[in-house]
């Protein structure tokens, strides 16, 4: 084979494999949207994770309470802003029945403990290793966080950093 065709087989591999990966992305973009999307009215799917302590927290094990189920990250400063604001409002709920379960996405036990005694942190943290809950629930992007009523049904689906106000308005609508 001369040099003039290796070198146009080997353009047009390359091309193939652009235009491949182009289409690829594309058609994650356009169908993520189908792909473990939980809306508002949806039963929570259930998972099982473990928090820092070594303690399985089973999502359905809350039913007949409320639970404010929030994905964070360490590195994500809008997460970061809203935790203190959580944990205040865990203090007046816990006893009221609404809970909160925070799931990390996929950190280390390291960093998510340093994470939980900088802010003082007391409700139940879980990290989930696979991202299987993550994807289970279509979390994107952080923070969001899911209102599931006693019965098990997501109530809102709400994204970005709440007040203090807005973490306990929610967490009194969720309240059994």
């Amino acid at each position: 084979m001369n040099k003039k065709k290796r070198r146009l087989l080997i353009r047009t591999t390359i091309l193939i494999l652009l235009a491949a990966a182009v289409a690829y992305t594309l058609y994650a973009n356009f169908t993520k949207d189908e792909r473990g999307q939980i809306q508002a009215g949806d039963h929570a799917p259930d998972f099982v994770l473990t928090d820092m302590d070594g303690e399985k927290h089973k999502l359905s094990d809350y039913k007949g309470q409320g639970v404010f189920l929030n994905f964070w990250g360490t590195w994500c400063k809008p997460c970061e802003k809203e935790m203190p604001y959580m944990n205040s409002q865990y203090k007046e709920f816990k006893d009221k029945g609404v809970q909160i379960l925070a799931v990390n996405v996929s950190e280390s036990e390291f960093l998510v403990n340093r994470f939980i005694s900088k802010h003082g942190l007391e409700f139940p943290v879980v990290i989930d290793k696979n991202g299987d809950v993550l994807n289970a629930y279509g979390v994107d992007p952080l923070p969001t966080t899911f209102l599931i009523n006693p019965e098990g049904k997501v109530e809102k689906v709400l994204t970005g950093t709440m007040t203090e106000e807005d973490v306990k308005k929610y967490m009194g609508s969720i309240q059994p």
